[in-house]
Order: C-alpha cells, then sequence, then structure tokens
C-alpha cells in the first residue's frame, strides 16, 4: 500500500472517532443533528481555547472526559461480570 493511502486510512479514522465522540456525547440527539448548532459550540470552545481562560477550559474538558471515560469503563467492566 502507498504512503499516501496508510495516511488517508489513518485521517480517515481519525476523522470517525472524533465523529464518534460527538455521538457518544449525546449531542446529535441534544441538537437534533443540527450542524450549525454543533459547529457553534466547537467555534465556542476555540474561542475559548484561544483566551486567557484556555489553561482552566483545559483542565476542565480533560477532568470531565477522564472522569466519563473512567465511569463507561467502569459500568463495561461491571456489564462483564454479571
Amino acid at each position: 500500500m502507498r504512503t499516501w493511502q496508510v495516511e488517508r486510512r489513518k485521517r480517515t479514522r481519525h476523522l470517525i472517532e472524533l465523529g464518534g465522540l460527538v455521538v457518544k456525547a449525546g449531542i446529535l440527539d441534544l441538537t437534533k443533528d443540527d450542524r450549525a448548532i454543533i459547529y457553534g459550540a466547537l467555534l465556542w470552545m476555540a474561542d475559548k481555547l484561544n483566551s486567557h481562560e484556555a489553561e482552566h477550559a483545559r483542565d476542565l474538558w480533560a477532568a470531565k472526559g477522564k472522569q466519563a471515560f473512567n465511569a463507561e469503563r467502569h459500568e463495561k467492566q461491571n456489564s462483564q461480570g454479571k
């Protein structure tokens, strides 16, 4: 396989994973799949990350994300153990 094909597949997988996070967070249902709302929220997030509040926002969002991933992992382990 050519290098550009490998890179394209990596990029495609990465984009699919990012889309999966949007679904996992419930954003599609909460916005009724309104892409203007989703894009606006992402722009708001980018503005926050370009502001003087960037470090605080990163810390807050990272902690919340890690907590959600850990809760999901714990829930999955409990459901497999039953």
